[in-house]
């Protein structure tokens, strides 16, 4: 190699990054590996390539959706005595749009023709969508229907710290502030998330019918028994205005 001229400018390894090398485009477009060979019902190879695709986006959005709810998670909780009701709303307004786009990545699989799904289904093997991790963590940073919903007790803890209750953001609406927008963006957050499993069902209903899934799970009816939506005790204090505010018919 030549020697380096001594008035070249110095190397600058982000100067000379492209768009492919950030993106690391050579191995993530490499990770699409349909099971039946390439010369082999091309449309189904095809329509398998665009399931894995499918499912690969679901992944990326997911991990993009449990580190925004992480974060929010924590900027809840104080910190040197102060917490950030602010970044953790900003984080959670994603959020909703991330479920948004992930349910998209959803309603997209109704473009697979079941024929297609038939002849390659049976090299799935036992590898299921219900083997998902991070939707599991998912589910359990949201509650999934059990109690145990890690940001919504975060939001109670931060909001009590305030002298509010949670009667009180419901009722005082905006005037509680960005209170206000992270409970209006819970319930956004918990309705994307419910959308998704009933559309997940809908889709699954039309490709198999009553066949058990891949992984060994009785199928539709294990799907519809996780069908749950989070946030339960927000979902009922906000259901209490009806009552508490609607006008009087007496007189």
């Amino acid at each position: 190699m030549p020697p380096r001229p001594a008035d070249a400018p110095p190397h600058d390894p982000v100067s000379a990054l492209t768009y492919s090398d950030y993106l690391k485009l050579d191995i993530l477009l490499a990770t699409q590996e349909p099971r039946m060979s390439a010369d082999e019902r091309r449309p189904a190879t095809l329509s398998e390539h665009f399931f894995i695709v499918a499912h690969q986006a679901c992944e990326l959005w997911l991990k993009q959706a449990i580190g925004d709810i992480g974060a929010a998670t924590r900027a809840l909780r104080p910190r040197d005595g102060e917490s950030d009701a602010e970044l953790a709303a900003e984080l959670l307004e994603r959020v909703c749009e991330v479920l948004n786009v992930l349910l998209g990545q959803l309603v997209v699989l109704e473009r697979l023709p079941v024929r297609h799904f038939a002849e390659f289904r049976h090299s799935l093997g036992t590898a299921s969508g219900a083997e998902s991790e991070q939707f599991e963590e998912l589910g359990r940073l949201l509650g999934d229907g059990d109690g145990s919903e890690v940001l919504f007790h975060a939001f109670k803890a931060a909001i009590e710290r305030r002298g509010l209750s949670l009667t009180d953001v419901c009722r005082l609406g905006p005037g509680a502030g960005v209170h206000h927008r992270i409970a209006e963006s819970l319930m956004s957050i918990a309705d994307r998330y419910w959308r998704w499993k009933i559309t997940h069902l809908s889709i699954i209903s039309k490709l198999i019918g009553d066949l058990p899934g891949t992984g060994g799970t009785s199928g539709l009816a294990y799907l519809a028994g996780r069908v749950v939506q989070p946030f339960a005790e927000l979902r009922r204090e906000r259901s209490h205005l009806h009552a508490d505010l609607a006008p009087s018919r007496a007189g």
